[in-house]
């Protein structure tokens, strides 16, 4: 016989599965400085080459003025301080806000993983007792 109860704990679990388990399983493999980490690692990267190819562009449009001003060391050192400054503040913007942002959403995918493997056990429970109750009707109530 068909337990309902049970087919409708399978069917909610292998919803979530295919929806919102694809995104939060994956994350609750993690520990939280590893997902963190690896999230400030990227953006590291992503700042670093983006604000590099910014300042290549930038470069390129302002070469004749640039050509023209080598000479003055004041100019380079002042272009270069601004630069450093330019980049130091974007990346601690950047990393803040990913920081914020990945923090949020492990915590929201733990507590999602966390409702899931609950769901998963009470199916388990059901499971155990269904297993108890057909070896008492074989065995007749009687333990062997």
């Amino acid at each position: 016989m068909l337990n309902e109860e049970k087919i409708r704990a399978m069917t909610r679990l292998a919803m979530y599965e295919q929806g919102e388990g694809k995104k939060y399983l994956p994350v609750s493999r993690y520990y939280r400085s590893d997902y963190i980490g690896q999230a400030l690692l990227r953006t590291f990267l992503s700042v670093t080459a983006g604000y590099a190819l910014i300042l290549l562009v930038l470069a390129l449009y302002y070469s004749e003025f640039l050509m023209n001003n080598i000479h003055r060391m004041d100019f380079l050192r002042l272009l270069a301080v601004y630069l450093i400054i330019g980049y130091a503040a974007l990346f601690v913007v950047y990393i803040i806000v990913t920081y914020v942002i990945y923090t949020v959403k492990y915590f929201k995918a733990k507590k999602s993983v966390r409702e899931y493997y609950r769901k998963l056990t009470a199916l388990d429970k059901m499971y155990t007792q269904e297993r108890k109750a057909q070896l008492r009707d074989r065995t007749g109530g009687r333990r062997r």
